[in-house]
C-alpha cells in the first residue's frame, strides 16, 4: 500500500481518486443524523449554524464519553446513509469532506460532484485506532 495522501487544502481534494488512502489532519466535526436534522431546521428558520461549514469536514460519529484521563471515548464511524436527506444542502453551503461508512444516495453523489467535495470511508470496527489519532476534543454545539 502506498503512503496515505495528506489533505491540507482544497486543491488536495482534486488529486484524490477512488481507492486512495487518505491521512486527514485538522478539525473534523463529529455529527450524526440528529445534529444534521438540527442544522437543516436552523437553516429553514433562517438561523445561523453553530459552526461554519464552508471548507469543513464532518465525521459521522457519535463519540462515547471519555474515561478519566482520556481525550475522547470510542469514536467509530456510523452509517452515512442516515445523513443523506441532509447532506446535499450542507454540501451546497460549502461542506468539503464527509467521513463515514457505507454507500451514499445518488443525490449526495451529485452534490459531492457539484461542490468539489469528497466522501471518505472510515473502516468500521477501527474505533480504537481512530481514537488513538484524535489529539483534542471540544463540544462546540448540540450536546
Amino acid at each position: 500500500m502506498n503512503r496515505p495522501i495528506a489533505i491540507t487544502n482544497d486543491s488536495d481534494l482534486t488529486k484524490l481518486r477512488a481507492g486512495d488512502a487518505v491521512e486527514f489532519s485538522g478539525i473534523a466535526y463529529t455529527a450524526r443524523d440528529a445534529a444534521h436534522k438540527r442544522f437543516v431546521a436552523a437553516l429553514d428558520a433562517g438561523e445561523p449554524l453553530p459552526v461554519e461549514l464552508r471548507g469543513a469536514a464532518i465525521y459521522y460519529a457519535g463519540p462515547t464519553p471519555a474515561r478519566k484521563g482520556e481525550i475522547i471515548g470510542s469514536c467509530g464511524p456510523t452509517t452515512s446513509a442516515r445523513m443523506d436527506d441532509y447532506a446535499p444542502r450542507l454540501l451546497d453551503l460549502g461542506l468539503k469532506i464527509m467521513i463515514g461508512k457505507g454507500k451514499r444516495s445518488p443525490e449526495v453523489l451529485d452534490a459531492i460532484k457539484r461542490n468539489g467535495a469528497v466522501y471518505l470511508i472510515a473502516v468500521g470496527g477501527a474505533a480504537a485506532l481512530i481514537k488513538s489519532r484524535i489529539t483534542a476534543c471540544e463540544e462546540v454545539a448540540y450536546p
